[in-house]
């Protein structure tokens, strides 16, 4: 584990060098973060919209067993049967209790949708800034610089790792967790 470390500090202090030796990448890579983030925040924007659908869909099922419910209350009594009365009561209240806890469950979903929404806006907004300013120093850059050195060639390469394809549900219960986690983060940096 320590030559591990010991070679993760050493690359980590190789960027940071090099970074500070071409401060003009150091804007792309503050823009690539920050697209990173945003297309983070749609993900996640999308994930909490599905989520809503699927309450709403849960709270219109959850509707319909009230209401048959209901209609089989006032079935029973018009019966006089006493015995069916009260537990289709009890079942009533229950299904009244989970649609109520389904309608909080949405509405708190709305709410970090509307805050996950924002949230993109705002790194939209910084990312468009960051672009400009990139887009100036390469100007200025390229005007008192014609030859580009050669080390930073490979930074403006893009390399894909290949993906599992393959659900794993812990997966998914991880990702949806660190994206909860990482709204809060975004909201905390984007508050500084």
């Amino acid at each position: 584990m320590g030559l591990f470390d010991d070679f993760n500090r050493f690359l980590e202090t190789r960027l940071e060098e090099f970074l500070r030796n071409n401060p003009h990448l150091e804007l792309q890579a503050l823009e690539e973060q920050l697209r990173e983030q945003e297309e983070d925040a749609l993900k996640l924007i999308a994930d909490l919209q599905l989520q809503e659908k699927k309450l709403q869909d849960e709270i219109l099922s959850t509707a319909q067993e009230i209401q048959r419910w209901h209609i089989r209350i006032e079935k029973a009594k018009a019966a006089n049967r006493l015995d069916l009365v009260q537990p289709a009561q009890e079942r009533e209240a229950a299904l009244l209790r989970e649609g109520n806890q389904l309608w909080g469950q949405m509405q708190g979903v709305k709410q970090r949708t509307e805050q996950a929404k924002q949230l993109q806006r705002q790194i939209q907004a910084r990312r468009q800034e960051v672009h400009t300013k990139a887009v100036q120093a390469q100007a200025a850059r390229t005007s008192s610089q014609t030859q580009q050195r050669a080390e930073t060639v490979g930074w403006n390469q893009n390399y894909h790792r290949p993906i599992n394809s393959g659900p794993d549900p812990l997966e998914d219960k991880f990702k949806h967790w660190e994206a909860d986690d990482e709204l809060e983060q975004l909201k905390r940096n984007i508050g500084r």
